[in-house]
């Protein structure tokens, strides 16, 4: 399987597992110039923009790492990207969460980071 097909692949499993932590998909691998989000839902009134990483073991080091500043500083423009095209009230509360798949075991990290 090419990286894309596992890539969609593992999206998808995020994207279900999110659903049945009570998440509300509403845009997948959204793009702009800044970066891509693999997904945007609704977390109750909370709107969160989510990163997956997938890592099949662990000698490549853990999903998380994949997430550095650099990623998280693209996240962030493109989720104000995201939020300035859609007319997304200001008062909206926004988080930022990450789901990691290692192997067989997927995990939800909400507030993963920050940026200021």
């Amino acid at each position: 399987m090419n990286k894309r097909n596992l890539g969609t692949e593992k999206e998808a499993l995020a994207s279900s597992f999110l659903t049945e932590q009570g998440y509300r998909i509403i845009e997948k691998n959204f793009r702009c110039r800044a970066a891509e989000i693999d997904l945007i839902a609704w977390d109750g009134h909370i709107l969160s923009f989510v990163e997956v990483k997938y890592r099949s073991s662990s000698k490549c080091g853990d999903p998380l790492e994949a997430v550095n500043y650099r990623k998280q500083r693209r996240i962030y423009e493109a989720a104000l990207f995201y939020i300035a095209k859609n007319g997304i009230k200001a008062d909206t509360q926004v988080r930022f969460d990450v789901v990691s798949i290692l192997g067989n075991d997927i995990s939800l990290i909400k507030n993963a980071f920050l940026i200021s």
